[in-house]
C-alpha cells in the first residue's frame, strides 16, 4: 500500500505538472479525514506521510485554547490543563497523542485517491488560472463548448470560463461551436467549475476592443478616459489626446470608419459614439450630449447635477430614444444630468428666486425691494449674504456700507438662530437613542444627524446600511443594532 501510494504521487506530480509536496498535502488531509470517521465522537487527527517510505503516522491532536472557549473536550484543551503535561506549551499550539494499530484498509485507500485527485484536479485548474492571469490580458477568445441554463460554457485553450446569460448582449444567439470575445469580468475561486466569469456587455469590454483596434491607445498617446453602453444599442467613449498633434476622435474612428466598424461589428452593431473628454465638467457634458445643441447649462455641485437647457427643437435629440442619450451622458460623466426647454427653466429659476427672496424677507426681517435687489445680485443663501467679502457687497449700487454691515449682521444672526435650533433638535432627538445599552453622546449626535432619531429606528437597520450610512466600525454598528432590538427579544420571551 505504501508504495503504491508513492508511485501514485509520482505519477500524479509528473502528469499534472503539480509539485509533490501539494500532493503529499492532500494525501495526508485525506488520510486523516478517512481515519476520523473510526471514532464515535467529533475529534482532530493529523496523518503523516513518510516521503521517503510512504510509511503512515496518525496523531490525535487537542488544540489549547483559553479557559473562557473551552466547549469541545474531545478536541480541545483548556491551557492550565495542558501546561500540566507539557509546561512550555503556548495558546493556540496542540497537544498531541499517536495513534497505533491503524490500517488505512481498502475503503480508506480508495477515499484518500478520490480526494487526491480532486486536490490534483483543483491545483492544476488553479496553476492554469494562475498562469493566464500573471499575462495581465483582459479579454478571452474561444469557443463555446456548451450551454448550461442559458450561459455558455468557454474552452480556450486549457482555460474554461462562464459567459453569464445576463453578461451577453440583447438579442445575441450564441450557439454552441461559436467563436467569441469576452471581458474578465470577475474571479470566483470559490466555485466549482470554471472561476472565471466574463461579459460582453460591461463597458470594459468596449474599452479593450477599441486598445486592441486602436495602437496608439496601447502606446499611451491616447486614453480613453470614460465609457458608458446599452449593450447592443449604443455606447459612448470619452478619448483625451496625450500628444496634441494627434486627433483623438479622428484616430479612434480610423480610415473610412475601419477601427470603430471593427468594434462594432464585435458588438453585433452596437452603435459607439466618440466623445471628446474635456477636464471641464459642464463642456465635457456638451461633448457628450452632441450632436444636441445645449443653449445653457447650470452646475450643482453641492447635488453633483446639472441642468441643461436646450432649445424646444433640440429637446428630443437631446434627450434620444427612452432616454438613452441623456443616460448615457450622465453614465459617462458621472453627474445627474436634467434636460429642459428654457421655457421650463426659466419657470423653475422663477421658482427658486421666489422662494429665495421669501427667505430673505423672512430671516433678514427686509422687504421686497431689497430681498428682490440680493436675489438679482445672485445671492441665493443666508451664507453667502453673511460671509461673502465685504467689498463685494459694498459694489452693490444700491447699498450704502451701513445697510450691507446690517445685512451682513441679520444674516449671522438668522444663522446662529438656526444652529442652536438644530442642536436642540439634535438633542431632543438624542434622547431615546441614550436609552440604548453602550449609546454614548457623540454617536447618538451621529445617528441623529443621519436620520436615525429613535432606538426603533436604529433597530431597524441592517448593519451594513448603518455602516454605510454613518460610517461606524461594523462590530459598533452591530453592537449597537443588536442592543437597540433587545426591547424585542424581550416582548418575545415574555
Amino acid at each position: 500500500m505504501s508504495r503504491e501510494i508513492l508511485l501514485l504521487v509520482d505519477a500524479l506530480s509528473r502528469e499534472k505538472n503539480v509539485d509533490k509536496e501539494t500532493v503529499f498535502g492532500a494525501l495526508e488531509l485525506a488520510l486523516a479525514s478517512a481515519t476520523k470517521k473510526r471514532f464515535n465522537e467529533d475529534v482532530e487527527v493529523r496523518a503523516v506521510v513518510d516521503r521517503a517510505n510512504g510509511e503512515f503516522s496518525f496523531f490525535r491532536r487537542w488544540h489549547v485554547v483559553p479557559n473562557e472557549e473551552f466547549e469541545v473536550p474531545s478536541r480541545q484543551y483548556m491551557l492550565h490543563e495542558a501546561r500540566e503535561e507539557k509546561p512550555e506549551i503556548q495558546m493556540g499550539e496542540y497537544i498531541e497523542e499517536p495513534l497505533s494499530g491503524l490500517e488505512v484498509g481498502r475503503i480508506g485507500a480508495q477515499t484518500a485517491k478520490q480526494v487526491i485527485l480532486q486536490k490534483i484536479r483543483d491545483a492544476e485548474r488553479e496553476q492554469i488560472l494562475n498562469d493566464f492571469l500573471s499575462r495581465k490580458e483582459h479579454l478571452v477568445t474561444g469557443v463555446i463548448k456548451r450551454m448550461e441554463r442559458g450561459n455558455a460554457l468557454i474552452e480556450s485553450g486549457r482555460l474554461e470560463a462562464v459567459l453569464p446569460r445576463d453578461q451577453m448582449i440583447p438579442k445575441e444567439n450564441l450557439r454552441i461551436g461559436d467563436r467569441v470575445r469576452a471581458y474578465i469580468w470577475k474571479i470566483d475561486r470559490a466555485a466549482r467549475g470554471p472561476q472565471l466569469i466574463l461579459s460582453r456587455t460591461a463597458p470594459e469590454f468596449l474599452v479593450q476592443l477599441f486598445e486592441l483596434e486602436v495602437p496608439e491607445l496601447e502606446d499611451g498617446l491616447l486614453e480613453i478616459k470614460a465609457a458608458a453602453r446599452d449593450p447592443g444599442s449604443r455606447a459612448k467613449i470619452a478619448v483625451h489626446s496625450n500628444d496634441k498633434r494627434i486627433d483623438p476622435i479622428g484616430t479612434c474612428v480610423g480610415m473610412r470608419g475601419s477601427r470603430v466598424q471593427a468594434v462594432t461589428s464585435e458588438l453585433a452593431g452596437e452603435r459607439v459614439d466618440i466623445v471628446l473628454w474635456n477636464p471641464d465638467p459642464a463642456q465635457f457634458v456638451i461633448n457628450a450630449l452632441a450632436p444636441a445643441e445645449v443653449s445653457r447649462i447650470t452646475v450643482d455641485e453641492e447635488k453633483h447635477s446639472m441642468d441643461i437647457v436646450v432649445e424646444e427643437v433640440n429637446l428630443a435629440q437631446a434627450i434620444g430614444r427612452n432616454g438613452q442619450n441623456v443616460r448615457l451622458a450622465a453614465e459617462l460623466s458621472g453627474w445627474e444630468l436634467n434636460i429642459m426647454t428654457l421655457e421650463e427653466s426659466e419657470k423653475k429659476t422663477q421658482e427658486e428666486s421666489s422662494h429665495t427672496k421669501s427667505v430673505f424677507i423672512e430671516k433678514l426681517d427686509v422687504d421686497e425691494e431689497v430681498a428682490d435687489i440680493l436675489v438679482q445680485e445672485g445671492f441665493s443663501t443666508l451664507e453667502e449674504v453673511a460671509y461673502v467679502p465685504l467689498t463685494e457687497m459694498l459694489e452693490i449700487e444700491s447699498f450704502d456700507e451701513a445697510t450691507v454691515n446690517e445685512l451682513r449682521s441679520r444674516a449671522r444672526n438668522a444663522l446662529l438662530t438656526q444652529a442652536i435650533a438644530s442642536e436642540e433638535k439634535v438633542e431632543h432627538d438624542i434622547e431615546d437613542l441614550l436609552k440604548v445599552e453602550g449609546m454614548d453622546t457623540d454617536t447618538a449626535r451621529l445617528l441623529a444627524s443621519k436620520g436615525v432619531g429613535t432606538q426603533e429606528d436604529l433597530a431597524d437597520y441592517a448593519t451594513d446600511d448603518l455602516v454605510e450610512a454613518t460610517g461606524l466600525p461594523e462590530e459598533r454598528a452591530k453592537t449597537l443594532i443588536m442592543a437597540a432590538r433587545a426591547p424585542w427579544f424581550a416582548e418575545n420571551n415574555a
